[in-house]
């Protein structure tokens, strides 16, 4: 009853933070509007004016709106794929995912230089294809190997082994392409399109509720596979599954934020640690709650309120994720519940 408790309180106070940061996200800028001015606009009490409207609506609510996406998306991924394979370290960035959606936008990005043509579609196409390719590779390394920290190490080996494709693809590229790649590389929440957001919702969206749906079925995985055949789980459909969606929902967020790095993996990391609860059917929510906080706070630290300079998300999110991922390699004590 106390730990339920605990749960109700730690993730009744995450949404109240998600919607502090939501509108502080939503004031800071070159144009400070304040907060009584947004509230006047929502009542119909007030209006702001058309330089305002049009900066809170064509750049910060969908810069917000990405955030969000992301920061429920990446945790999601990380923690199916902690479960997936019962490693505490698995996740996104480490084991070579976004490295493959990378290849992928990499072919699209510095491949289209010659023609100055970059679909919305192909771009988001073919980082699935990268990120389903190197999945693809990590299951099957997975059914031959069973020792997880090999199957890390093999992992962060892929992830390697492209950099230094997409190195050479760069160094033959031409400049204009090179240099959209490079931008894209640092990763950002600002540059996504009205198309591209749409697209993002309507793949995002409906994997999440999938995933939520696969919850108690999750639970049963990380007990282990024999454990979860006697619960009736169908062990082969389910990988595919979380293949399916970790791939899909990796994909979409680099193909269009570019690599956002820690995020899969430490957020999952955090909610345990908050709800110090292993139960999937919390987990899940909480982890997407825990991660969008993450995301605007990042986007927040990122802009360097006060100044006119904006950080690359990528370096934000690394610098919160990478403390978390040490201190769980030191305590080693996530690794031993798996």
């Amino acid at each position: 009853m106390k730990i339920r408790t605990r749960s109700i309180f730690i993730i009744y106070f995450l949404g109240l933070l998600l919607i502090a940061l939501f509108l502080l996200d939503l004031r800071i800028g070159s144009m400070s509007v304040s907060l009584r001015d947004m509230l006047g606009q929502l009542t119909g009490r007030a209006s702001l004016s058309e330089q305002q409207e049009l900066i809170l609506t064509k750049f910060r609510l969908p810069r917000i709106a990405t955030a969000l996406m992301a920061g429920a998306a990446l945790p999601v991924c990380g923690l199916q794929m902690q479960t997936l394979f019962r490693n505490p370290l698995a996740g996104p960035y480490v084991l070579g995912i976004s490295s493959g959606a990378s290849f992928g936008a990499a072919l699209v990005v510095l491949g289209a230089g010659a023609t100055g043509i970059v679909a919305t579609w192909s771009l988001a196409i073919a980082a699935w294809v990268g990120a389903g390719t190197v999945m693809l590779l990590l299951l099957f390394v997975s059914f031959r190997i069973k020792d997880v920290m090999t199957i890390l190490i093999l992992g962060i080996m892929f992830s390697s082994g492209l950099a230094a494709i997409i190195s050479i693809m760069q160094y033959f590229s031409q400049a204009s392409a090179l240099k959209s790649f490079v931008i894209w590389s640092l990763g950002s929440l600002g540059n996504v399109t009205g198309s591209q957001l749409s697209i993002m919702a309507w793949t995002i969206i409906p994997l999440l509720l999938l995933t939520l749906a696969y919850s108690k079925v999750l639970n049963g995985l990380m007990l282990g596979e024999e454990y979860a055949r006697t619960m009736g789980v169908r062990i082969q459909r389910t990988r595919l599954i979380i293949f399916a969606t970790t791939s899909i929902l990796a994909g979409t967020i680099t193909a269009f934020c570019g690599p956002i790095g820690f995020i899969g993996i430490a957020v999952p990391h955090m909610a345990r640690f908050l709800l110090n609860r292993s139960d999937h059917r919390v987990l899940i929510p909480a982890s997407m709650l825990t991660g969008m906080v993450v995301m605007l706070f990042s986007d927040i630290v990122s802009r360097l309120p006060g100044t006119e300079q904006i950080l690359p998300i990528n370096a934000v999110t690394s610098l919160i994720g990478i403390p978390v991922v040490i201190w769980l390699v030191v305590m080693n004590r996530k690794a031993q519940s798996f």
